[in-house]
């Protein structure tokens, strides 16, 4: 594990449903097939793929919501798959997850001060007078009155229920958060809001964020790197800017083309991905995106594309990465990919103030 590692995964495999024998098919789902990758102190890492691509449930397993069906995940040098329930337990305030239902995460019969002192009194982080306190303390955190701390979920709109939800992540004092998809549930105006406000504390309390999206168009805002995931496997791992001007994967240049874009000129330039993703309980022999792929070859359907060093700490999955490169993946109209969030961001921080002392 390398120094500056605060959470790896080494050849993780997540496996749902059962294996085949002589009186059923397999009913195996690959969720997750054979990931490595690590998660450096301080940084914000994005997961990023198509709905069903395995994000989720790798982020999960990090955090051993899921149990691996093999592989190990270190978390500051110790093998959190080989803990026990107990010394696990102990760790858990260190990781915390923001999940993407800001309604469904929250209990409904709790007020919200009952829901953040649960894990403050759990984790032993204060006791008596001092929880009501923090608790307070938290609700301003997160942009919302500390007077509204006695009201329930119902009562909220589903941006303040996700400021809630990060709230509640922060209660233990974490140092590492695992976002699944934290933005996706919410409207277009309040994504900045909860993009903004996850920098912000990432940057006040020294966060390390692992950000599970398939929005490319926000996440290019909040990512130092970028790894983009097909069917279970990592294809291609970067910095945030390399990924987006210079995307070396085919399927990565196909999610940049996929973003909307306002000027219509731009719209026929785009080559879109063609079909739908294979099966997960039958993934494709060789290359698992050959099957979508504009620049597959006979080489692709038989040998599996393990990810390789590409330069300037990039790693990528493809038997053909350079001769692709060399003929030109173009990425049209990415100023006004990254326009468009730069108008909700300057939004948001016009109304910030507004917001905090209207509610809405």
């Amino acid at each position: 594990m390398s120094q500056d590692a605060i959470l790896e995964a080494r050849n993780v495999v997540k496996r749902f449903g059962k294996p085949a024998n002589f009186m059923r098919a397999s009913s195996l789902v690959h969720a997750v097939s054979n990931v490595s990758l690590s998660v450096r102190r301080g940084e914000t890492l994005a997961i990023v793929g198509e709905s069903g691509c395995g994000k989720s449930t790798l982020g999960r397993v990090l955090l051993r919501l899921l149990e691996p069906t093999s592989g190990q995940v270190f978390y500051e040098g110790t093998e959190i798959t080989a803990l026990g329930q107990r010394e696990m337990r102990r760790l858990r305030r260190e990781l915390q997850i923001i999940f993407q239902d800001p309604f469904a995460s929250l209990n409904p019969r709790m007020s919200v001060r009952q829901i953040l002192a649960e894990p403050i009194r759990l984790h032993r982080v204060a006791t008596g007078r001092a929880v009501d306190e923090r608790v307070d303390d938290l609700m301003r955190t997160v942009g919302l009155r500390s007077d509204w701390a006695d009201r329930y979920a119902h009562e909220f709109s589903g941006g303040q229920r996700q400021r809630i939800g990060i709230a509640r992540a922060l209660a233990g004092g974490p140092k590492l958060i695992v976002g699944d998809e934290p933005v996706s549930a919410l409207d277009v105006s309040i994504q900045a809001q909860v993009v903004n406000l996850l920098g912000e504390l990432k940057q006040d309390f020294g966060l390390t964020l692992l950000i599970v999206a398939h929005d490319l168009a926000v996440i290019r805002h909040m990512s130092d790197r970028v790894a983009v995931m097909y069917l279970g496997e990592v294809v291609e791992l970067a910095s945030a800017d390399n990924v987006y001007e210079a995307p070396l994967h085919p399927y990565t240049a196909a999610l940049l083309q996929a973003i909307p874009v306002s000027n219509p000129s731009a719209r026929g330039q785009r080559q879109l991905l063609q079909g739908d993703v294979p099966s997960p309980t039958a993934p494709p022999s060789g290359c698992r995106f050959h099957t979508r792929c504009p620049h597959a070859r006979p080489r692709c359907t038989e040998d599996h594309p393990q990810l390789e060093t590409a330069g300037d700490g990039r790693q990528v999955a493809c038997h053909f990465w350079r001769e692709i490169q060399s003929a030109g993946v173009s990425v049209p109209a990415r100023g006004e990919q990254r326009g468009a969030l730069d108008k909700r961001l300057a939004l948001y921080r016009a109304r910030q103030a507004q917001r905090l002392e209207t509610g809405i």
